[in-house]
């Protein structure tokens, strides 16, 4: 992996999001916690995924690397360009230099405009071409994506989520972006076309370098795709290393529940034991100390009442919990995947 620089950077970001309601009468304003002291930092040509339950802080973190959400507090830097507080001419390169792809292939797209009209819409306020050399390029981009470039006079309605998708990918690349956060991308497509759009990813990885943020709660997907992984849990990433070894020795016991429930199609494999008890507290209304410590087995006194640690550190692989590496026991599902 490149030890350039890193290319997007945050720095304990928060983003809490007011509650219309209370504030009145002396009430204290409430405020939806989304991301509680995140930092992370992706280098050049790495694809790093972002995994956790529904409402972790998944999407609000990735549309805040890209600018798109105003955070509370911390630092967001792209490229050496300020994504928090940044100047106009900063906000500029950012949104010329990074794209976004969105879950839902069909709703991202404007029913009003053709597949080729969606693109070159993009190519036309960016500048990336001449005028009379938007269609070829156009073409070129559909090429790019595995699709006819005779599919550029079709509007969405006219096309297959699948095919819907590689368009908004297509879109994406128009603005030869250093970075692309694809956010939930394949989660609306069927099993079989989403192996396509992940191949179609790590295509595109080895032959154009790119960045890529992968957001996701299919883990299988995330370790086949991605370098290294962040775990994240109500606003806070928990551990961060090498996928494999995040998979195959996970350090964090919400970690290793997550894997634990990855699905066995396997009939003669016994399920293991619930790994997780309960739902997620509410953003809310945070549990003091650490947030996972309500649903934790392994939850000593201290969790309860002490802030979770800053993320320990060894061999690049961090964890945010007091345990020790080689304290949780290995996850059966994750020497069943790596035998398999």
């Amino acid at each position: 992996m490149s030890q350039a620089p890193p290319l997007i950077e945050t720095d304990d970001v928060v983003l809490h999001f007011p509650v219309s309601g209370g504030g009145a009468l002396g009430l204290t304003r409430r405020a939806v916690k989304a991301l509680n002291g995140v930092s992370l930092s992706v280098r050049p040509g790495e694809t790093i995924g972002l995994v956790g339950e529904s409402g972790s802080g998944k999407s609000t973190l990735g549309r805040a690397l890209l600018g798109l959400e105003t955070v509370t507090g911390g630092h967001i830097v792209f490229d050496r360009a300020a994504v928090t507080g940044g100047k106009r001419q900063e906000l500029s390169k950012i949104r010329r230099e990074t794209a976004m792809v969105f879950q839902d292939p069909l709703n991202a797209l404007n029913p009003r405009l053709t597949a080729g009209e969606a693109i070159a819409e993009v190519l036309r306020v960016h500048k990336k071409v001449p005028k009379d050399k938007i269609t070829d390029r156009v073409a070129e981009l559909l090429q790019m994506v595995g699709l006819d470039p005779a599919l550029s006079a079709r509007r969405p309605q006219a096309l297959s989520g699948g095919q819907c998708q590689r368009v908004g990918i297509a879109r994406a690349l128009a603005v030869e972006p250093k970075l692309i956060v694809a956010d939930e991308c394949v989660a609306a497509l069927d099993v079989s076309i989403q192996g396509q759009i992940i191949n179609l990813f790590l295509d595109l990885k080895e032959k154009m370098n790119l960045t890529l943020i992968f957001i996701a709660h299919d883990l299988a997907i995330v370790r086949r795709l991605c370098d290294r992984v962040a775990v994240m849990y109500l606003g806070r990433i928990v551990e961060e290393g090498p996928t494999e070894a995040v998979f195959s020795a996970p350090r964090h016991p919400y970690t290793a529940a997550l894997i634990e429930s990855i699905p066995e199609i396997d009939p003669t494999v016994s399920l293991p034991d619930a790994p997780m008890q309960g739902e997620p507290p509410s953003p809310l209304n945070l549990p003091s100390g650490c947030s996972f410590h309500p649903r934790c087995p392994y939850a000593e006194p201290q969790c309860s009442r002490d802030p979770p640690p800053t993320l320990r550190r060894r061999d690049d692989h961090g964890w945010a919990c007091i345990l020790d590496p080689g304290q949780l026991p290995r996850p059966q599902t994750a020497t069943r995947l790596q035998n398999a």
